[in-house]
This record gives structure tokens, C-alpha cells and sequence, in this order.
């Protein structure tokens, strides 16, 4: 996610400045068999070197009348060790509401701190503790989009890959699921800008997805197109419902479904999904989401790809297509 002119994001995106350089490549999140992108609405099972600039979503609020916002974020992730990583980010929006009036500018930094917990390769199952952390004060709080407050979420990621059915099972095992679940919480109960309580919310999403080039590695080659062995179909779901501390605002559930498609190549992949509300509450209409992601692991396997502490010459694991 792009930020803005401050010291401490001046530092963060010093990463993105880096010369990208082609080497031998790797997937970023193998799991045995199984490679998981990284998913557009929520994160993916693995800690990684990898870099999304840009994502842009554009959606119509629940306003009524609905305003139109456009959203422009990147966000950079670096593994510390090779089971621990950080990742820093954050989004510049531009919300053009009824009647002319528009509101733009930056959301709060996030960093996320992650663990790789658990892997498992003859069953493809993946989990990663993580800790989002929304810094308060660092976003365009006049306008609405920065908040005066911090969030900090701590959260459970997993994924799961079908490979490990029988063989009867057949193109069912290119089938895979990925989550996550969190429990966000501000430091301030109340919003003096906005003067509303301020909830706690439970947030969770989950992917199902279904792995072309697992199809044709793992289980049979169909002599597809080559574009299309490259794709993994896929429906995203992320919600977010308040639990606490929400006196006076609605405690409905809200968030998207999310159909859409990953293009996976060597050393990026490229992401398209339509934004669907759940309920009025959530959005009008359809909007979309597009994602450019870089394996940073994949592109420097020997440097930058590799971790900073305990880092290992492997050869790289590559993506048979």
C-alpha cells in the first residue's frame, strides 16, 4: 500500500526502490506439491519476500446516495528469519462523493508481523500466526480515511490443498482452501473526530481455489493453451462483524464476495476479482479488485529473496507449468 512523505514511511518504501534481477525461479508459498498465490482480498499461509504494487479497487459506498471510491495500495513483506517475517503497506483513496464534494488521502500505515507456525507437505496444510498492527495517526485523519486511533489484530491464517485425496479422486485433488480469522482491536473505545463508540470486530475471509498447474503437474495434462494452465480460478469471501463496544452502530455483518482469477508466472502474477456486497450495508453494486504481485523471493533466491537471519544457498523450488 503507497504512502505518504513522512520519515517513517520514507524508510518502509526504500525496500521498492531496490533493482529487480532475474534469477532461476521459485514459487513463494510451496506447501509439498501445493503452491498458494498470494490471495487479493485476504493474505496467503506463508511468510515470504514479495511485493503487490499496485493494487487498485474501485466500489460504490453504502452512502445513500453511495459515493465512489478508488483505491491505490502496494505493500512490501520480508521474511526476517526464514519462519518470521514483517510486512509494511498502506492505501491512498479517493472518494468522490454526491453533489462534487470529494475526500482523498492516505489510510494508516500497516505493518503485520507474521510466524510461519506449521507446514505439512504430504497433506499440503499450511498455518501462520500473524499480528496486523494500524497505526493511528499516520492517515489523513480530517478527512475520515486516517483514523486518531491504532488497531491491532492478531490473526490466524491457514491453507489446505486437496492433493491428498485418493487418486480416485481425480481433478478434485486440484482443489485447494485458504483462511484467516482475526479478532481486531482499536486502543480507544471512542472516536472524538467522528464521535461514535468505536467496536471491537471479529474479521475472517477464506479462498477456494482451484489450481490449473497443479492440474497439469500433479494429476493429468489436458494440452490445455499455455495461458490457461497458468490460471487458478478463484472466489474470495471477506466479512467483518462488529462484537463489542458498538453502542448506538449496526451490528450487521459486512464485507464481499470476491469471483475472480489468478494469472501465476514465474516471477509475478496477476489478479483480477469483482467486489460483491453482501448486503447494503457493504457496498452498491459491483466493483472490482486487480492486483500486479512480485516474488521477490523468486527474483533474488540468492540476496534479497532470502531471509535476513539464517538465510540458506538452496536451489530454488520452481513452478511446473
Amino acid at each position: 500500500m503507497l504512502t505518504r512523505l513522512s520519515l517513517s514511511r520514507a524508510c518502509a518504501f526504500a525496500f521498492l526502490l531496490l533493482p529487480l534481477s532475474y534469477c532461476a525461479a521459485s514459487a513463494h508459498c510451496f506447501v509439498g506439491a501445493r503452491f498458494f498465490p498470494a490471495t487479493l482480498a485476504i493474505d496467503d499461509p506463508c511468510v515470504a519476500d514479495e511485493l503487490s504494487l499496485p493494487t487498485v479497487d474501485w466500489f460504490e459506498t453504502a452512502d445513500i446516495p453511495p459515493a465512489s471510491e478508488w483505491d491505490l495500495s502496494a505493500e512490501i513483506s520480508k521474511r526476517i528469519t526464514e519462519d518470521f517475517g514483517v510486512s509494511i503497506g498502506d492505501t491512498w483513496s479517493h472518494i468522490q462523493e454526491p453533489g462534487g464534494f470529494t475526500r482523498q488521502g492516505w489510510a494508516d500505515l500497516e505493518t503485520t508481523f507474521q510466524y510461519q507456525l506449521y507446514k505439512n507437505s504430504d497433506h499440503e496444510l499450511a498455518m501462520l500466526l500473524g499480528l496486523i498492527v494500524d497505526w493511528g495517526g499516520t492517515g489523513s485523519v480530517p478527512t475520515g480515511i486516517g483514523t486518531p486511533y491504532t488497531l491491532v489484530t492478531p490473526t490466524y491464517y491457514f491453507g489446505k490443498g486437496f492433493g491428498d485425496l485418493p487418486d480416485e479422486a481425480g481433478w478434485l485433488r486440484a482443489f485447494a482452501v485458504t483462511g484467516q480469522i482475526g479478532y481486531q482491536m482499536p486502543t480507544s473505545g471512542f472516536d472524538p473526530v467522528q464521535n461514535v463508540f468505536i467496536p471491537q470486530v471479529l474479521t475472517y475471509g477464506a479462498s477456494l481455489q482451484y489450481s490449473m498447474p497443479y492440474l497439469k503437474s500433479q494429476i493429468v495434462d489436458l494440452n490445455l493453451p499455455d495461458f490457461i494452465n497458468h490460471l487458478i480460478p478463484i472466489v474470495e469471501v471477506q466479512l467483518a462483524t462488529p462484537v463489542a463496544n458498538n453502542f448506538g452502530n449496526s451490528y450487521a455483518t459486512t464485507g464481499t464476495i470476491n469471483p475472480g482469477a489468478i494469472w501465476v508466472g514465474s516471477y509475478f502474477q496477476v489478479g483480477l476479482e469483482a467486489l460483491i456486497p453482501v448486503d447494503r450495508e457493504s457496498g452498491t453494486g459491483v466493483g472490482f479488485l486487480a492486483q500486479l504481485h512480485l516474488y521477490l523471493d523468486d527474483m533474488f533466491p540468492n540476496s534479497f529473496g532470502q531471509p535476513l537471519i539464517g538465510g540458506t544457498q538452496t536451489a530454488p523450488r520452481k513452478l511446473t507449468f
